[in-house]
């Protein structure tokens, strides 16, 4: 009778539905409306459940192995897969920024004809075939004018030879900066060369016009000697700007820029010689024409052994990084 009654008890109690029983029976009302805030203290609630108060609960053991091999296998699968899609994002940009250099090179293929061409068509055809006496008239306004629009327009030329120059010179990645910096020797020759090259001239016909040489007689006129010498001066300054500039800006195209205009330079002088026997220029003149001939020539020649030179320094300079670089592989 005893185990019969302590039986039912047991179902009885199992198949009992959780009852919460209140003190207060107001706060029943005040739970549907939701305008109570109260504590759990009082609260008695009974939980049905199908298993007996003698039977355990079931769980699910794991050992700490298992369950760090667990953790560690999720870990690596979301690493590798950070990985590999940062992998795809870099061979995606890396192929995107092969056909953008490829497309830019096939841009930059044009210009190397096209560079020279100008410089020819600008500063040597009109030099080498144009006949002078389409452009010296005799020693007035008109013909200097000539000349120094002849100058100019080789001015032009060369400047846009220059831009395309840099433009062929640059990276073939436009993300990559070039900043080509010239030596400070090569800065105070090419400074020293100009300011010799103006001085000389200018203190010949100083001491000519003042009388301050006696040798250098007769004197030549002021006209005469503007249409022979006025274009030379202003082709120094405009060289002497345009050099400054590029060292400023860094441009790799300062290498090239003295051997434009000293080459154009010879011409030019040459062409004083021509213009000296139209005018009827002194002896003296036409010796200091041949001097500062020779004095171009010469300094041409230099910029010429430093363009050698800088080529060879190029090619020890990425000889001595290849073994670097396939060493730090």
């Amino acid at each position: 009778m005893v185990s019969q009654g302590m039986v039912s008890l047991t179902k009885s109690l199992c198949t009992m539905t959780p009852r919460v029983r209140l003190k207060n029976p107001n706060m029943l009302q005040k739970l549907k409306t939701g305008s109570c805030n109260f504590r759990f203290r009082n609260l008695r609630v009974l939980c049905t459940t199908k298993l007996s108060q003698w039977e355990p609960s079931p769980f699910i053991h794991a050992s700490a192995e298992e369950a760090a091999d667990i953790v560690l296998d999720k870990t690596a699968n979301v690493f590798e897969s950070i990985v590999s899609e940062s992998a795809e994002e870099e061979k995606v940009d890396m192929s995107a920024q092969q056909r953008t250099n490829s497309q830019v090179q096939v841009l930059k293929w044009p210009i190397w004809l096209l560079g020279p061409s100008v410089l020819l068509t600008s500063g040597m055809a009109p030099t080498l075939w144009l006949p002078l006496s389409s452009v010296f008239l005799g020693s007035n306004v008109v013909s200097l004018l000539s000349l120094i629009g002849l100058d100019c327009i080789f001015n032009l030329g060369a400047t846009l030879f220059l831009l395309m120059a840099d433009s062929c010179a640059r990276p073939k990645d436009p993300s990559q900066s070039c900043n080509s910096k010239p030596p400070f020797s090569y800065k105070f020759w090419n400074m020293f060369s100009l300011i010799i090259g103006f001085l000389v001239p200018m203190l010949l016909l100083f001491g000519s016009q003042s009388g301050l040489l006696a040798s250098l007689q007769p004197q030549i006129p002021f006209l005469s000697s503007a249409v022979i010498l006025f274009p030379y001066f202003i082709l120094l300054a405009v060289q002497t700007l345009t050099e400054i500039l590029t060292w400023h800006w860094q441009s790799p195209v300062w290498l090239v820029t003295p051997v434009v205009y000293e080459a154009y330079r010879i011409l030019q002088l040459m062409r004083g010689l021509t213009l000296s026997a139209e005018v009827n220029a002194p002896v003296w003149v036409v010796h200091m024409l041949r001097g500062l001939v020779s004095w171009w020539v010469l300094i041409l020649g230099m910029q010429l052994m430093r363009v050698a030179w800088f080529a060879g320094f190029a090619s020890r300079t990425t000889t001595g990084q290849q073994p670097q670089s396939v060493a730090s592989k």
